[in-house]
């Protein structure tokens, strides 16, 4: 088939790779005029990593990443509320913290070293009916592109592609609050193993996650500074100065202070905003849409990178088992359904206990959570949930594992 893939990010990279090498046509066509490595620290999680080696790329993302032991949450006054060990599910099972770049510059490799072909500063607007039942692309230009069999629509949660559908059944909101990021150096290894916050009520919380040494070769151990705030806000803080924010980070997490003197300016932060998407099946007519374009969610349980992955290949699956492409997208609607709909629902509901205005909802998360993770049943699944398996609120996971380790070619 001749099949168009909109995006070149996670989602777009990772299917335009598992279609091209199914002997299919592909064409990507990416916003960007030169797409680089950029962004901060993310989180791959065990189900994430196993869609990197099904493409072969696993090893060097796990070279280049840090190793996460646990998810650590605990309160300005000391008490822990939650202490996750990803090893109660299964021995040498882990996190990885990594610079966004680093997966992005594996992806796009592969991607430039595939059959595929990357049309670069090309903004696609909509989608387009074309002769024989086919499907077009337009772009903010005009220009026509196509016919195609089959579109994948990859370009994130701002999507003009799939907003422009106006038959298409979506909603899409903006949190009110978001994060400021940097990533500092961290050559002593002074928060290795752990993502760890630190939350004061449900307005205040503080993180630091250990990043790997970073793309482009660099090869000093980094750590992400995340720090919660509402949208609104962000121009007020910058008017009080950089110092007096400091302040405000340090009091909430004193151990931060080494990360917080690298910062010399407000400039070198990066406010991040997040969108719900919400959409009831993640496919139209001979159009199907993964990653952020289809379910983006506030980033509480970490699982961006690693449920675009996943759709990915659950696209390439049903592509191979479906002699059309309408029972081909169908599948792919259908296989997709328990673990999105779970990790949307997980993640709305969290999100207000940890990024609110709510004095109501801190205390309860203070108290409810480190009473339900001393109850082995909760906790395990809490783990599961944070290795992104989980296909139900109660029961249902996917595969555990991480990939498996291989001799490193001189």
């Amino acid at each position: 088939m001749q099949i168009a893939v909109v995006g070149s990010g996670t989602a777009g990279a990772a299917c335009a790779l598992f279609v091209s090498r199914a002997g299919h046509d592909v064409t990507v066509f990416e916003r960007v005029p030169v797409p680089t490595a950029v962004g901060a620290g993310i989180m791959m999680q065990p189900s994430g990593l196993l869609v990197l080696e099904r493409l072969g790329l696993a090893d060097q993302v796990l070279e280049r990443g840090a190793r996460v032991d646990r998810l650590v949450c605990d309160t300005t006054k000391g008490k822990s509320l939650l202490n996750l060990h990803y090893g109660v599910l299964g021995e040498g099972l882990h996190g990885l913290g990594l610079h966004r770049g680093v997966l992005f510059e594996t992806l796009y490799r592969g991607l430039r070293e595939s059959s595929a072909r990357v049309h670069c500063g090309v903004s696609i607007d909509r989608v387009r009916r074309a002769p024989g039942g086919r499907v077009a692309l337009v772009d903010d230009a005009g220009r026509l592109f196509g016919p195609f069999d089959l579109i994948a629509v990859c370009d994130g949660a701002r999507s003009r592609t799939r907003d422009t559908m106006a038959a298409l059944a979506k909603s899409v909101r903006q949190f009110p609050w978001g994060a400021l990021w940097f990533i500092g150096r961290d050559p002593d290894h002074r928060h290795a193993g752990r993502l760890h916050q630190i939350v004061r009520g449900a307005r205040r919380m503080v993180g630091l996650l250990p990043t790997g040494l970073g793309p482009a070769g660099a090869d000093v151990p980094l750590v992400s500074l995340f720090v919660s705030i509402r949208a609104d806000r962000v121009d007020d803080v910058r008017s009080r100065g950089l110092d007096a924010w400091k302040a405000e980070v340090r009091e909430i997490a004193p151990e931060s202070d080494g990360v917080l003197e690298q910062i010399r300016d407000f400039g070198e932060l990066t406010f991040a905003s997040y969108y719900d998407v919400a959409m009831p099946r993640w496919h139209a007519d001979r159009v199907a849409f993964l990653g952020d374009a289809a379910h983006a969610t506030s980033p509480q349980l970490g699982q961006g990178c690693n449920l675009a992955l996943c759709d990915a290949g659950a696209l390439a699956d049903a592509l191979a088992a479906e002699r059309s492409v309408e029972a081909a997208l169908a599948h792919y609607t259908a296989e997709r359904r328990a673990h999105l709909a779970f990790y949307q629902l997980a993640t709305r509901s969290l999100t207000p206990f940890f990024q609110s205005d709510s004095e109501v909802l801190g205390v309860l998360r203070d108290v409810l959570m480190p009473a339900a993770s001393k109850i082995g049943f909760v906790s395990r699944e809490m783990v599961r949930a944070m290795a992104g398996t989980k296909t139900g609120i109660l029961t249902g996971s996917m595969e555990t594992r991480m990939p498996p380790a291989r001799p490193r070619t001189r």
